[in-house]
């Protein structure tokens, strides 16, 4: 198995990516968000505007974000590593963003575009990944190997 097989394995597998943003003074704020992948390269996922993490994002859209089972046995981590770009999809490109935000899970097809703009209390985010590595569990020292994008 290369290395990306092993990426979309982990990405496949998790429900949750843990999304790390910065306010405008750069005190680091961390947050669990379930997530859809697309093209190994966009992440979305619902999110109030309100919170911190999406405030965040207003003054530095840069964000790192991993991607891992924490279930697995000490020893055993494997994980997907990104830094991309994040911002708030635009009503322009909701409907289409919506339809592969939906198609991961069929609780999320409730979610409509009419869902996910104002006034109603939820937006659709998206982080376009620039940089991708991942973490290996190959029976010895943690070995985090680059990926190409999209993974």
């Amino acid at each position: 198995m290369t290395p990306q097989d092993t990426a979309r394995r982990i990405i496949d597998a998790n429900n949750y990516l843990t999304l790390a943003t910065a306010d405008h003074d750069g005190r680091p704020w961390v947050s669990p968000v379930y997530f859809t992948p697309d093209g190994g390269i966009d992440f979305y996922w619902v999110s109030r505007p309100d919170s911190r993490h999406s405030t965040n994002l207003t003054d530095r859209p840069e964000v790192a974000i991993v991607i891992f089972d924490s279930q697995v046995p000490v020893f055993h981590a494997e994980a997907v590593y990104l830094t991309a770009h994040a911002e708030q999809v635009d009503n322009s490109d909701l409907a289409r963003c919506t339809e592969i935000y939906r198609g991961r899970h069929p609780d999320l097809t409730t979610f409509t575009p009419e869902q996910l703009q104002a006034p109603t209390p939820l937006r659709l985010y998206r982080a376009h990944a620039a940089e991708a590595s991942v973490l290996l569990n190959d029976d010895g020292p943690d070995l985090r190997v680059p990926l190409d994008l999209p993974i």
